[in-house]
């Protein structure tokens, strides 16, 4: 990958004078990185950061208004979601949320506690699905009260909630991801899709 893509850790002081890092989210996320055991592992391995997951939740919650959109439920369906928290150098980064309809997956390996391996992906397509193609959305907002007190935001912190929809060749909703990043604690570096040179 481009250095320039890969990039540095970056050290941020906060208003307690604690030191930050500075982590990249590639838009779009290239195919082997997307395929690989952890997204976030891997784009932090390459930046030379010592970077971890912790699995927070995994069951059936209601399905907010924009998931359910994504997922083609009624909003307040319950969904099956799988939650992990990303730190860089032990400071969490972002809180990652991957939804799932409970009519196509439930009752399946992706209900059982812990990190699907060798990586969600395989898992998803060990059922039979095959990703036809994604669409991802980006909004910058304040944080609600739980991400601010997950993610140790100061007051005045934003926070940019990425939402990738993946959609099976036959264009069944099979994997909505939801994260939300830390926005002073990122940068999103956009990368041209090769052949496409046209501005």
């Amino acid at each position: 990958m481009d250095e320039r893509v890969r990039g540095g850790t970056t050290p941020v002081t906060s208003g307690k004078d604690r030191p930050r890092v500075v982590v990249r989210r590639a838009l779009p996320t290239e195919p082997a990185v997307r395929g690989s055991a952890s997204l976030f592992m891997t784009e932090a391995g390459w930046q030379g950061i010592r970077a971890d997951r912790r699995m927070l939740y995994v069951g059936p919650e209601p399905a907010s208004e924009h998931i359910a959109l994504a997922l083609r439920v009624e909003p307040g369906a319950e969904i099956l979601a799988r939650r992990k928290m990303m730190l860089a150098d032990d400071v969490p980064v972002r809180v990652a949320t991957s939804y799932f309809r409970l009519d196509v997956f439930g009752g399946t390996p992706l209900c059982e506690p812990g990190f699907v391996r060798p990586s969600l992906q395989a898992g998803i397509e060990a059922l039979g699905h095959r990703f036809g193609r994604a669409e991802e959305q980006l909004t910058a907002r304040p944080p609600t009260e739980v991400e601010a007190a997950v993610l140790d935001l100061e007051r005045g912190e934003w926070v940019v909630q990425i939402v990738r929809a993946g959609y099976s060749a036959d264009d069944v909703p099979i994997h909505v991801l939801e994260t939300i990043c830390a926005a002073s604690r990122h940068v999103f570096p956009i990368v041209q899709v090769t052949g496409a040179d046209e501005f």
